[in-house]
């Protein structure tokens, strides 16, 4: 019995394996995508030299600590559309999108007044001078592309929730098309526009958002005149309730986003009290380890998908499966990239910079990153698939206790009081998301035991199930 058992399971694996594939490969291009332009952003000033690498570091992470808040409150998107197609109802997935509109409309200018609000209060954080001169002005002009940011976040989480992916892959691959020239434009001063070094990377990282937003919005329309879909015929009111809805699955899985980027974040602002090449390698081996990241968010996001249109349709066991391939693709990549990462740090850090001082700290900093690619990814993963079974609250606990609890007191005491400088930083930040990664993979492993035995709730009509 225990050999068909074993038979069954591997063939439902194997019959998960394709769809999840299918989903996650352009989920995962457009992952990479949005890396991707950070990635040429960093290539394009890296030329101006160490400083402003390090000012595009900080300002980013300033950005998104702020940011990413607001982009995690549309995650409960990926919760409700999911499982409401995975039951069939494809207009109840038009009315989550209209109420996550409204969301949009009024988190985007709050972010931006934040934004603006913690620029002066910069000066307080004992950064390098030269650095945060060139971050301020950086920081503003990303500000603007704010909610176009949150725009595409909240019609990418509606169309990846129905298992349209496509879209959001080109829109992401094409838009570093744009950023790339808008940069080389903008950063040197071509076509006759002024050279605005590190703030015209801000600009034209802003003026891509609004690309990737306007592209996907006329994608949605385009699609729905197509197919008569509904979508314009749904009803545009807002709803108090539902929003309320989407703010309670979507709260949770923000405050889990900002507590993951936050301590990169965190990290960043600490390593920008040390000098400028110190802040610069960080930097470049963050842009790596955000690359290799990107495989197991865009799994995340597929198994997120697979899991709710499973419990949608009322197949918990299924859900189960689909949850269990993204997390063994996903810490089977993460193992071959840190194994990458260990083999060639110095070729890696090269192709960010020629600055001889970065790339040899840097390569440095990479044997730690690649201590953690497994874990990072383990993490991750974990926390897409109990999104998907609408559980966004342990992920919350979880990273606040590893995260914020070990990772970052622990970097800050060997960067700070034990003198090993920012690679004290990386081993803090390695414990940390060992700590997560370990809780996360348990936590799982119960929500899919749970799944397996029938248990389960809807997270959109708050139906249960299984009993």
């Amino acid at each position: 019995m225990d050999r068909f058992q074993g038979g069954l399971l591997r063939r439902s694996l194997r019959v998960e394996l394709g769809p999840m594939l299918r989903l996650a490969g352009p989920v995962i291009s457009a992952e990479l995508g949005w890396m991707a332009m950070g990635v040429v952003d960093t290539i394009f000033v890296g030329r101006l030299g160490a400083e402003a690498i390090g000012a595009v570091s900080l300002g980013n992470a300033l950005y998104f600590a702020v940011a990413i808040f607001g982009m995690g409150l549309l995650l409960g998107l990926d919760t409700l559309v999911s499982q409401a197609y995975g039951a069939g109802r494809t207009e109840e997935c038009h009315d989550w999108l209209v109420q996550g509109l409204y969301l949009v409309a009024v988190i985007a200018p709050l972010a931006m007044l934040g934004l603006w609000a913690a620029i002066p209060l910069s000066d307080q954080l004992g950064l390098h001078p030269v650095v945060l001169a060139q971050a301020k002005p950086f920081l503003k002009a990303l500000t603007w592309g704010t909610p176009a940011l949150f725009l595409y976040a909240a019609l990418r989480r509606y169309l990846q929730g129905m298992g349209v992916v496509k879209p959001i892959m080109f829109a992401l691959v094409s838009a570093n098309l744009v950023n790339a020239a808008a940069d080389w434009v903008l950063i040197y001063g071509r076509l006759g526009f002024p050279a605005m070094g590190v703030t015209g990377s801000g600009w034209a990282t802003a003026f891509s958002r609004c690309y990737m937003a306007g592209f996907l919005l006329v994608y949605v329309i385009y699609r729905d005149v197509r197919n008569q879909s509904g979508f314009l015929r749904a009803r545009f009111a807002p709803r108090f309730g539902s929003i309320v809805r989407l703010l309670v699955i979507g709260l949770p899985a923000a405050v889990h986003v900002t507590l993951e980027v936050g301590v990169f974040a965190a990290a960043t602002t600490l390593a920008g009290r040390l000098d400028p090449v110190s802040l610069a390698a960080h930097h470049v081996v963050l842009d790596v380890a955000s690359v290799t990241f990107m495989i197991p968010l865009g799994l995340s996001s597929a198994g997120a998908v697979r899991v709710g249109q499973a419990l949608g349709r009322g197949e918990p066991a299924a859900a189960g499966r689909a949850g269990w391939i993204a997390v063994i693709l996903g810490a089977a990549f993460m193992t071959a990239a840190g194994l990458v990462m260990a083999a060639f740090p110095r070729a890696l850090a090269s192709l960010f910079t020629t600055d001889a001082d970065v790339i040899a700290q840097a390569a440095t900093l990479m044997i730690v990153a690649s201590a953690f690619q497994l874990f990072d990814g383990l993490q991750g993963v974990s926390t897409g698939t109990m999104r998907g079974a609408g559980d966004t609250r342990t992920p919350v606990v979880c990273n606040l206790a590893a995260y914020w609890g070990v990772g970052l007191p622990l970097g800050y005491l060997l960067t700070f009081t034990a003198g090993h400088g920012v690679i004290g930083l990386w081993i803090g930040l390695a414990t940390g998301l060992g700590a997560s990664g370990i809780a996360l993979l348990f936590a799982w492993n119960r929500k899919a035991d749970a799944l397996a035995r029938g248990e389960f709730a809807l997270a959109g009509a708050g139906v249960g199930a299984g009993h």
